[in-house]
């Protein structure tokens, strides 16, 4: 994948980046694995704005990934490379020798043509689906699950691989992307290879028309409202927080206040937090 970038006809031009889209080789996608994908603009059932900066957008539909890959000793051959709206990662069109059809993360390296297996007789080659059991030490893999048969759910976005670095007993010690040493079940799935669209990251949006293309609606600083409408606001010019720490819009602490509880179940599992700090 490479990056593209534009002539500056216009002020947004300038700095305007995005994908030339060099992985993608299906344009259409398979009717059958598609869903409609209903828009609440953040609101709830009451018509009541529950999460903030959401709304409009262009229409999509929703691909129906298979996350689980659990149709074992089958092989299935890719199709294509599509464009997903829903995700930064592209998705994979395989078809199995059965006649199935279904969608998969593509990793990088993967094309038309290739052949990819699940279960645990499958090869180490990129694409391929295995236990963690069955994974050699030092290999990068991506889709993996945090419990048994419940599908990938770490480790999905767009040029990400986490690292197998360790197995004992019943565990399986993971480097995730985030820098994270982490013990997962060792039945556990996981896909072999780094997630693809690893330029990414790199895309610049350039104007704010494209933001809203996506369906999210503009941000306001709280520096620059009134007393009344948020805590950071007043003041003549540009003012400090003038409290401890920032806060929402209601009062509440924001921007780096950790929201995860001291005693969750999954505590043990962390070696070493993404800040390098251990579990006590």
């Amino acid at each position: 994948m490479g990056i593209r970038t534009y002539n500056p006809y216009t002020p947004s031009r300038r700095n305007m980046t995005s994908s030339d889209f060099a992985e993608v080789t299906k344009k259409t996608p398979e009717k059958s694995l598609t869903t409609s994908l209903k828009k609440n603009a953040g609101r709830n059932n009451q018509g009541k704005i529950t999460v903030r900066h959401q709304g409009g957008g262009n229409r999509r539909k929703y691909r129906i990934i298979d996350f689980k890959r659990n149709k074992d000793g089958i092989a299935a051959k890719v199709i294509g490379i599509e464009y997903d709206p829903n995700r930064t990662a592209n998705i994979a069109l395989i078809a199995y020798e059965d006649g199935t059809k279904a969608y998969i993360l593509a990793p990088a390296g993967l094309t038309d043509g290739m052949t990819v297996m699940n279960g645990a007789d499958a090869e180490i080659r990129v694409g391929n689906c295995l236990p963690l059991a069955n994974i050699p030490v030092g290999t990068m893999i991506h889709n993996i699950e945090l419990y048994p048969g419940k599908g990938g759910q770490l480790v999905r976005s767009a040029g990400n691989a986490a690292q197998l670095m360790a197995k004992e007993g019943k565990y399986a010690t993971l480097r995730l992307p985030s820098g994270e040493m982490r013990m997962v079940p060792i039945n556990c799935r996981a896909s072999i290879g780094q997630i693809g669209n690893g330029d990414h990251n790199l895309v610049k949006i350039g104007k704010a028309g494209r933001k809203r293309h996506m369906g999210i609606r503009p941000t306001v600083r709280g520096s620059v409202m009134n007393p009344n409408d948020h805590p950071h606001g007043g003041g003549e010019g540009k003012a400090p927080v003038g409290r401890p720490g920032p806060c929402t819009p209601w009062g509440k602490p924001a921007l780096g206040l950790k929201t995860r509880k001291k005693n969750k179940q999954s505590n043990k599992l962390i070696v070493r937090r993404r800040n390098g700090k251990g579990i006590k």
